[in-house]
């Protein structure tokens, strides 16, 4: 095995390069120009904001979010096994690079997204999902074996701090695009946010290349001894959890963590498509303000770290997310458009310090022996992918039943103080 020199400057810059590399997707691609770009394009005068996608029909932003759903679900399902193996195997690396491509060659797929190739655009749009979600597992997996228990606040708010940054930076380059498409010469209105979706797969697969490079190959660990490979992959997966079964922190705080992880991760998703629909923001100014939002989450994953400091991982989560409680019931009543500025910057501030906080809290839970970090992490990214697929599918069912966007975000208030209280149960063995 590499000797991985913990608290290492230059493996923790180089490993935070890969949330920079990736982040373009989460930013583009699912919170502003993609999500602009498909509504824009998915309503016409003859069906309005319903599309036929593979012989039935759907509410435009219900299906794109049923396409997530799937993608989230399949990932949950089958990463498990797929970080047993990698465990096993000493694929770990091998793994992150094949799913980044993935994710990377699909975003250049969305260039041709038009409205005649629907189908195989949402596809597209799911592949991308997937390539993202099986990245960031096996790259989550590195934290807990670069930095020592005391840095892992710290590094993972490095991490999402690198991917703001990065994410904003392609963004502006891709508005310059967008609002001034004649200083490019093009007159296609659909070619600069087609252009934007091939840039982030370039930027995702270029800018992986650093932490490829620096991040060392963990080998197996062990012999596999005569088993198969799926034998010992699926031996490995037992270990963990009867590992997991006797760590009581980790069993008690994945549950409160899959419940606001539902509110969280689909407000990050359908902001954009909620402030059109419901206020008619228009483009520019809903560009702008996802745009605040990723600076502003900065300074949130930052401050939350310090302030996890002072009184405790636990405590500083339980704040968080009754605030994401007001956050939803607020956004059923809104009716100006100062308000969605509001929610906007309220998001902002809480949706980097949740996610930071999370990972190194959960990282915090691990055994300090371990080596077999991409199995444990799985579990903690399974969590997170499940309640996307509950929070996403529910959210889009409200809606193609109810046809209004607001009580959807409303039923999202119920995950948050699901989450709220049970977490409560930890204040005693709270983290620091």
């Amino acid at each position: 095995m590499s000797l991985i020199i913990k608290n290492d400057k230059h493996t923790v810059r180089s490993w935070a390069m890969f949330d920079w590399a990736n982040s373009v997707y989460n930013l583009v691609i699912t919170s502003t120009i993609f999500p602009v770009y498909y509504v824009s394009i998915t309503t016409t005068e003859e069906m309005g904001d319903k599309v036929d996608f593979l012989g039935f029909t759907f509410v435009n932003t219900a299906l794109s979010n049923f396409a997530l759903s799937a993608a989230y679900l399949l990932m949950a399902v089958s990463l498990p096994f797929l970080s047993a193996y990698a465990d096993a195997r000493g694929k770990k690396h091998l793994f992150m690079r094949v799913f980044t491509y993935l994710g990377a060659a699909s975003c250049i797929g969305l260039f041709f997204f038009r409205l005649e190739t629907l189908e195989i655009s949402i596809f597209f749009f799911a592949l991308a999902a997937m390539g993202y979600i099986g990245g960031v597992a096996f790259n989550n997996a590195y934290l807990p074996l670069i930095a020592t228990r005391d840095q892992q606040d710290a590094v993972s708010a490095k991490g999402f701090a690198y991917g703001y940054v990065g994410c904003v930076i392609l963004q502006l380059i891709c508005l310059i695009i967008i609002f001034k498409p004649e200083w490019f010469g093009i007159s296609d209105s659909s070619l600069p946010p087609r252009i934007s979706f091939l840039l982030v797969g370039l930027w995702w697969a270029l800018f992986s290349l650093i932490p490829f490079k620096a991040l060392p190959k963990i080998p197996p660990l062990k012999d596999v001894g005569g088993k198969s490979v799926q034998r010992k992959a699926i031996s490995e997966l037992k270990s963990v959890i009867e590992k997991i079964r006797e760590i009581p922190a980790i069993r008690k705080f994945l549950l409160p963590y899959f419940f606001y992880s539902m509110g969280v991760q689909t407000l990050m998703i359908v902001a954009t498509a909620f402030g059109e629909k419901v206020l008619n923001i228009g483009a520019p100014k809903l560009i702008a303000t996802i745009l605040l939002i990723q600076l502003v989450a900065i300074l949130g994953a930052v401050v939350m770290a310090k302030a996890s400091r002072k009184i405790g991982n636990i405590k500083v989560l339980l704040v968080n997310v009754a605030v994401w409680v007001v956050i939803c019931v607020a956004a059923y009543f809104l009716k100006y458009e100062w308000q969605f500025y509001v929610l906007a910057l309220m998001v902002g501030i809480l949706m980097g310090g949740i996610q930071s906080l999370s990972r190194s809290t959960y990282s915090k839970f691990l055994p300090g022996n371990i080596t077999d970090t991409a199995s444990f992490f799985s579990f903690y990214d399974v969590t997170e992918k499940v309640a996307i697929v509950f929070g996403l599918f529910s959210f889009a069912i409200i809606e193609q039943i109810t046809d209004n966007i607001r009580y959807s975000a409303l039923f999202l208030s119920l995950f948050f103080i699901l989450g709220f209280v049970l977490l409560i149960r930890m204040i005693k063995m709270n983290v620091d």
